[in-house]
């Protein structure tokens, strides 16, 4: 008799379910991540507006790692053989007082005062951009270049200034290049000017980092990946560059185009091209060749969008004298720890005054700087 023995069935195999819990908490992570980013980026994805978006930058790939663009590599190209270029040799060096006003300069009187017997060691040029200048000095007739319009704010205020760099780099002695405003006035002698800034290397270009809304808080990520938050600068627009400083600034157009596009006034960042643009390109590409402060005195103290403006009462030998005598700049931030940055101004290692000229001056003080002219300008 055959007995049926019963079928073994094999068993099922056990499911690896390790694997699965562990892929599982993966997936969840990172699903947790995109929903609830850290806080830091949160609001770039729950309001997606660019004004708080700053952070986002730091999602993309380093500079570092990413292939340069072909802007990219011109531009680097040209930065170095500029700062490394040798500068033509003057037998008479000069230098270019550049003045940018929207119309008549009413302390002429002053500068001609200022210039007196130094001739051939200066050359002008005036840039008006509202209407065509009345001159009250000979020294200025003839002086004024092909201007354009200028609006606060926009980047037609840096097209002025490269506008008067142009003008000026065609004479080949001029070798400091000085922008001044319709109310600026000089603080030494010419003497004293002339060998502060022919007598160093370096350019005098405001230059500081501001973490506030009105520093890196208008930085725009559409400047990524030429520019990073981190090299982002703030100065006032008043500077003084070399000839070879000149020649850069001419040639820049891969970060010109940047704050051309993307920094504007009344934008959610409120962001000053004038302000930014010459600050955040010597900081990227020869920041040991700029002296982080203007040679032009301002007085913020006031807190307003405009620095104070001196009338005639505030015009003493004290103040002037005062002026002339600050030898340390300071900056202060515009975040809610209102630091204030102070250094001394250091020229070639030493400590000397700061400023050579100050601003703002109201017309109506002429007559008290004339007066005062011989005794508080220091030789």
């Amino acid at each position: 008799m055959t007995v049926m023995l019963p079928q073994r069935h094999r068993a099922a195999a056990k499911k690896p379910m390790w694997i699965i819990v562990l892929l599982s908490m993966v997936c969840v992570i990172l699903i947790g991540a995109y929903v609830y980013p850290p806080r830091r980026y949160s609001q770039c994805y729950l309001f997606a507006s660019r004004s708080v978006c700053t952070p986002f930058k730091d999602w993309l790939p380093a500079i570092g790692r990413r292939e340069r663009t072909d802007e990219e590599i011109i531009s680097s190209v040209i930065v170095k053989n500029i700062l490394s270029m040798p500068m033509p040799v003057s037998k008479n060096p000069k230098i270019a007082l550049m003045f940018l006003t929207p119309g008549s300069l009413p302390f002429e009187k002053l500068w001609e005062k200022f210039l007196q017997g130094h001739e051939g060691r200066y050359s002008i040029y005036v840039h008006a951009s509202r209407e065509k200048p009345v001159h009250s000095s000979s020294l200025f007739v003839g002086r004024d270049i092909h201007s354009d319009t200028v609006v606060w704010g926009l980047i037609s205020m840096v097209d002025a200034e490269k506008r008067l760099l142009a003008n000026a780099l065609e004479d080949v002695d001029n070798q400091f290049f000085v922008l001044l405003s319709d109310s600026c006035v000089p603080l030494h002698s010419f003497d004293y000017v002339y060998n502060y800034l022919m007598g160093t290397n370096v350019s005098f270009i405001d230059c500081f980092k501001d973490p506030g809304p009105h520093g890196s808080g208008r930085y725009s990520v559409e400047m990524f990946p030429e520019i990073e938050e981190r090299d982002f600068r703030k100065g006032a627009q008043w500077f003084a560059v070399t000839r070879r400083h000149a020649l850069l600034i001419l040639a820049d157009n891969l970060y010109y185009k940047k704050f051309m596009l993307y920094c504007k006034p009344a934008e959610g960042r409120n962001c000053i091209a004038d302000e930014h643009y010459l600050p955040t390109l010597f900081n990227m590409v020869d920041p040991g060749g700029i002296a982080n402060w203007s040679v032009t005195h301002v007085d913020w103290s006031e807190g307003k969008w405009h620095p104070r403006s001196y009338r005639a009462a505030d015009v003493t030998y004290d103040l002037l004298k005062n002026l002339t005598a600050i030898d340390e700049n300071f900056h202060v931030t515009s975040d809610d720890k209102k630091l204030v940055m102070q250094k001394p101004c250091s020229w070639n290692g030493s400590k000397r005054p700061c400023y050579l000229f100050a601003r703002k001056f109201n017309p109506e003080t002429l007559d008290n700087l004339l007066k005062l002219f011989t005794s508080y300008i220091s030789v």
